[in-house]
């Protein structure tokens, strides 16, 4: 999506919306499906719409795309185009994740949940490989913009095939009632005092702040890369050690989290997510002689990509233990909500590296992931148990 924004607009600045509109248009309709799920009882005709939903949206952008090349639609006008569909796929599928939560959590022992999101993300990690190359083809063989066409219409046919198969699966009873608010407005107000009374859901809501500042470098460490003298035919090994990093870590993450704990497994994330960005700072600040760094920023790559994927793992893991069964689609709405602003950062980040340089960047990342941890360390799940 960057790429194709960039060459329909030409504008950084766009570039930048992409990745802020898809984080808070997963995060915002959360709230409001977590509130109307809990009501309805049913959590799988909200996954249905959302699922379907974004499957409709990429398949809506393809045509758009593709007849748009051949009325010779300009550039700019694409570019609204797409970022407007982009727009409406990021919100329909914020309103999955309430349902989806909800769903794996009741169909899936909590001893076995880790280990299943892990399989989950291995096999779409080599799938994504596959289609990977194939895009790579497609754009390489097509001309622009009808190439990416043909790559969003792949993925809307996965996203269809994924999207039949869940709701194909079913959705099994659940062992207690679903405890919801009257109105809409009285279960915003329960939200507030959710979080005020909750020690353990604040202090993860807390944690996730943290969490999204140590974001606020993500875009900036290929750009580091540069800086330090590694050249552009580099960037491709440094991002397929990402990948390597994302599917060898998920059978270690899986069992992480189901053996120890998914409070374990998030403490050791968010301490493992001090390291990247203090590498990258040392590196800056050392100014290694050329050459030298390649070696360090592969192993960077390998352990951004490992804890990308164990990263996610340990939130859903988490957000569903400390969640009460009776109010799971609440705490999922109202977590998602309280952390979205958070995934503004990175583009304050952007504001902080042109004004100030990359090296503070990378230090107020690492210093929001010791945060993190600090925070991490003193949860103490419901039952008194700290692992």
């Amino acid at each position: 999506m960057s790429a194709l924004v960039f060459q329909l607009t030409g504008s950084p600045v766009a570039v930048g919306a992409v990745s802020t509109i898809l984080r808070l248009g997963w995060l915002l309709p959360q709230l409001v499906v977590g509130f109307l799920a809990g009501r309805g009882g049913s959590a799988m005709p909200f996954y249905a719409v959302g699922a379907f939903g974004r499957t409709g949206a990429i398949a809506l952008l393809a045509g758009v795309l593709w007849i748009g090349a051949a009325a010779g639609l300009s550039p700019a006008a694409l570019g609204m185009a797409t970022l407007a569909l982009w727009t409406l796929y990021a919100f329909l599928s914020g309103i999955v994740g309430v349902p989806y939560n909800d769903i794996v959590a009741r169909s899936v022992p909590a001893d076995l949940r880790s280990r299943v999101l892990a399989l989950r993300f291995f096999g779409g990690g080599v799938a994504g490989l596959g289609v990977a190359a194939l895009a790579d083809r497609l754009i390489r063989s097509l001309e622009f913009p009808t190439s990416y066409a043909a790559v969003f219409a792949i993925a809307a046919a996965l996203m269809l095939v994924s999207s039949i198969v869940f709701v194909a699966m079913g959705e099994p009873d659940r062992s207690a009632p679903v405890r919801t608010a009257d109105s809409f407005a009285t279960y915003l107000r329960e939200g507030i005092v959710t979080y005020r009374t909750d020690r353990t859901f604040r202090q993860f809501v807390i944690a996730q702040w943290c969490g999204g500042a140590v974001l606020m470098a993500a875009p900036f460490f290929v750009v580091g890369t540069e800086t330090l003298g590694v050249g552009l035919q580099n960037v491709a090994l440094l991002l397929a050690a990402q990948t390597a990093g994302a599917l060898l870590s998920n059978a270690l993450w899986g069992w992480w989290g189901d053996r120890l704990g998914k409070l374990s497994l998030m403490r050791a994330i968010a301490t493992a997510r001090i390291g990247p960005p203090l590498a990258l700072v040392v590196l800056l600040v050392a100014d290694a002689p050329g050459g030298t760094p390649l070696p360090i920023l592969l192993g960077v790559f390998f352990v951004l990509g490992a804890l990308t994927n164990g990263l996610t793992i340990a939130v859903i893991g988490l957000l569903m233990e400390i969640s009460p069964e009776n109010r799971r689609p609440a705490y999922s709405g109202y977590f998602n909500a309280l952390s979205a602003p958070a995934y503004l950062l990175p583009l304050v980040g952007g504001v902080v590296a042109a004004a100030f340089g990359l090296t503070l960047v990378f230090t107020i990342a690492a210093a929001a992931a010791f945060g993190q941890s600090v925070i991490l360390f003193r949860i103490r799940t419901r039952n008194g148990d700290d692992h």
